[in-house]
């Protein structure tokens, strides 16, 4: 019996070896570090946002200045950025007359557009960015985020072409803005205006944002 006792505790003494093995710290896979984000400033003086707007009979351009923003980097992606614009530095750049301009500057910063002295930023958040292929005009990105403009906040998606090089992030493309959902509704035949004074609904934004990195990583 006591052989017998003795052999069933030597058993299992061998078959419990590799499992006390396997809990030990030492053996264990190494864990991979996931990559630091890093933050990028973006460049102002480098970047540039332009508009054009719609109405019956034909359309108006023109710029709006980035006054700051962020643009987060993993590795060699972008992951996440807010941008901040000045709308008080909205400009026509397609008008001779300088009356006319300055009439319809003077309007689109009016209350009837984008109300600039009451809210005088827009601001767009990233929240998410995803591969993009096959687009037609070489974007290579969908980004995704919440452009607050005049008050209200709503999410908007758009195609980019994004990259990140020798500590420099880029990002340009077009986005598409439906000014009814901020509360930009003057000339909307959604809001009773008639069809042959109709200034569309729907207006674009391109952007060509540049930043840089400063070295500084977050894990």
């Amino acid at each position: 019996m006591k052989n017998l006792l003795f052999s069933l505790l030597l058993a299992a003494t061998v078959l419990s070896a590799p499992v006390q093995a396997a809990k030990d710290p030492a053996t264990r896979k190494p864990v991979t570090a996931s990559a630091a984000v890093e933050t990028y400033k973006v460049q102002p003086q480098l970047s540039s946002l332009g508009w054009t707007g719609k109405k019956i009979g034909g359309q108006h351009a023109g710029t709006i200045n980035l006054k700051e923003g962020t643009v987060q980097v993993k590795g060699s992606q972008i992951v996440g950025g807010t941008f901040v614009a000045d709308m008080t530095s909205l400009k026509n750049t397609d008008l001779t007359d300088a009356d006319y301009n300055a009439k319809l500057v003077g309007h689109l910063k009016s209350d009837d557009f984008f109300g600039v002295e009451k809210n005088p930023t827009a601001t767009f958040v990233i929240t998410s960015v995803k591969p993009l292929k096959g687009d037609a005009n070489g974007n290579n990105a969908t980004i995704t985020g919440n452009l607050s403009i005049k008050g209200k906040t709503n999410p908007l998606s758009f195609p980019a072409k994004v990259g990140v090089k020798n500590g420099v992030a880029a990002a340009s493309g077009t986005a598409s803005i439906d000014r009814t959902k901020y509360n930009v509704t003057f000339g909307s035949t959604l809001f009773g205006t008639a069809a042959d004074k109709a200034v569309d609904d729907v207006f674009t934004l391109s952007f060509n944002v540049i930043a840089k990195g400063n070295g500084v990583a977050t894990r």
